[in-house]
């Protein structure tokens, strides 16, 4: 929403949700999705794109006028992160970059420790870091701490279409945080993301909920509600929880029939 926009890093983005582009079956599906889902900010994995190929997923992206956030998915170890930022940072000429540090292939869980190094190592490079996290609020807090732009916690493993398997620790982290927070991996369904908006993160990151979806574009439509919806709500303030119902017409001034 425009007279709401999300911040990151100095610059302003009208939509609070972020598109992946993994798992599309085809760039033209990609592209309805995209135009769809209304973002402006996409990320690419650099590990898998040539940027000097004509007709690639960054050539749709620069036709569509959306910002490109090169990650670095496929990393294993710091030193491997940083080295993929950089060559991201002189090809595309951007210093954004959502940084991945995975643990192993089968979870594709983020590994702590190596992500917080090369967190540390990038910021000090000059990097705008979006870091792909564990729901930790002690390790959303050391990101934050090292300079990155935003933690980006996931809500279950990536792909799995769980959704949010820990509200808790996303309502401790969003608490304490001083840096936007965004939802990252695990969405399956648009009240996924809804959710994550009531919870107070910033916005949604999301790939697999779109691409691998029946319909792809409508997902991408459905996801766009839901983040616009749950941060409208977010900002209303939600009724609180009672453990009795509370009637919503007073009862006073009722007529007394005998």
């Amino acid at each position: 929403m425009a007279d709401d926009p999300m911040v990151l890093g100095g610059l302003t983005f009208s939509s609070r949700l972020i598109m992946g582009t993994g798992g599309a079956p085809s760039l033209e599906v990609l592209e309805r999705s995209l135009i769809a889902s209304g973002t402006e900010l996409t990320t690419v994995a650099m590990r898998r794109v040539d940027p000097a190929v004509h007709g690639s997923v960054l050539s749709v992206l620069e036709r569509l006028g959306i910002r490109v956030l090169p990650n670095t998915a496929g990393c294993f170890t710091a030193g491997e992160a940083v080295l993929t930022a950089r060559l991201a940072r002189e090809a595309l000429g951007t210093d954004l970059v959502k940084l991945e540090v995975i643990a192993d292939e089968r979870t594709l869980l983020p590994d702590p420790v190596e992500t917080l190094e090369a967190a540390e190592t990038l910021v000090d490079d000059g990097f705008t870091v979006l870091p792909y996290t564990n729901d930790d609020p002690v390790l959303a807090r050391k990101l934050e701490d090292v300079g990155c732009a935003a933690v980006m916690p996931l809500g279950s493993p990536i792909g799995s279409g769980l959704g949010i398997r820990n509200p808790h620790n996303f309502q401790l982290i969003v608490e304490h945080a001083r840096v936007p927070v965004i939802l990252d991996a695990g969405a399956g369904t648009a009240s996924d993301a809804a959710l994550a908006m009531e919870l107070g993160c910033a916005g949604v990151m999301l790939a697999s909920a779109v691409t691998r979806a029946q319909e792809p574009e409508r997902m991408a439509a459905a996801m766009r509600h839901a983040v616009e919806g749950g941060r409208l709500a977010r900002l209303a303030g939600r009724i609180p929880r009672r453990y009795l119902a509370q009637a919503s017409s007073p009862a006073e001034g009722m007529a007394v029939l005998d």
